[in-house]
């Protein structure tokens, strides 16, 4: 698949997730939900490798690099994620998780010594202002009180997260590491991981026999695990994570379409504004 291609479907996919996982909540608890998730990808996955006869034998160093991805990128990502909703609306979490845009770009420096250029750091600035004229009505209703500064920090810990699996992930394909089992081995870890904090918050590993339940929760291990992570860990490692972590600005402007298609929600001059801005940081470091 072509660079563009890979970063359409990881972000058509992705803005479609956040309408998919309203339906995650309630019955099941969250970290459960996201145990079942990544363990039932991570075994997809496997039998996958197992059709197609790939390698699945790595060495200890190549293992270090998976469980650094399943902590951070199929693990506690999530979970801060999630936490961070407790606390603030969807989309002040969203605008804070676009800071994973600024963290890979100083991680994609120090750990991999990546040149950043000027197109990169404008389009990237452009793309948070974008999403911040998006959710302007959101972001003008800010009462700073605890619980919002509680919410944002977890959210920007938990992009903080992602960064540092980015980086995992980057470092395993300049080892010539592949992609389909290092993701396999690596959502097995963070599905083990997610299931483990899950129980010793006590939570129950109860299922919701609903048809809304399953079907969103088989298109959130199908489509939003494996295929969605699949083209991006790809991308990234074709182009850089520093470009390739763009895509969480344009994750937002799918699920705003998505909301005024499927939700009722009414589209604005103010975000036409913002999704013009957000696509215009888009080409900027897209662009060849």
């Amino acid at each position: 698949m072509t660079n563009w291609a890979l970063y359409a479907a990881a972000v058509l996919i992705w803005g479609t997730t956040w309408f998919a996982i309203g339906f995650q909540l309630g019955v099941v608890g969250s970290e459960v939900s996201l145990a079942y998730r990544f363990l039932a990808a991570s075994a997809l996955l496997f039998a996958w490798c197992r059709m197609r006869r790939l390698p699945l034998r790595f060495d200890a160093a190549g293992h270090g690099h998976f469980l650094g991805m399943g902590a951070f990128l199929f693990g506690l990502n999530y979970l801060c994620a999630y936490a961070a909703q407790l606390y603030i609306a969807s989309a002040l979490n969203a605008m804070a998780f676009t800071a994973i845009l600024w963290f890979n770009i100083l991680n994609a420096r120090i750990v991999l010594g990546a040149h950043i250029s000027r197109r990169t750091l404008l389009g990237a600035l452009a793309g948070m202002i974008g999403t911040i004229v998006i959710f302007w009505p959101e972001v003008r209703t800010i009462d700073f009180s605890d619980h919002t500064l509680v919410g944002a920090s977890l959210s920007i810990v938990g992009a903080l997260c992602a960064s540092f699996g980015n980086m995992a992930s980057a470092l395993a394909q300049q080892r010539g590491l592949p992609v389909v089992q290092g993701n396999a081995w690596s959502m097995l870890y963070g599905g083990l991981l997610t299931a483990g904090i899950a129980l010793v918050r006590g939570e129950t590993f109860v299922f919701e026999p609903t048809a809304a339940y399953v079907v969103s929760l088989v298109y959130l291990t199908l489509f939003g695990t494996v295929l969605a992570f699949g083209a991006y860990l790809t991308l990234l490692g074709r182009i850089g994570a520093e470009r390739a972590g763009y895509s969480v600005v344009m994750v937002p402007v799918v699920a705003l379409v998505v909301s005024a298609l499927l939700e009722d929600l009414r589209l604005t001059p103010v975000m036409g504004a913002g999704v013009v801005l957000a696509l215009a940081g888009n080409l900027l470091i897209l662009r060849r």
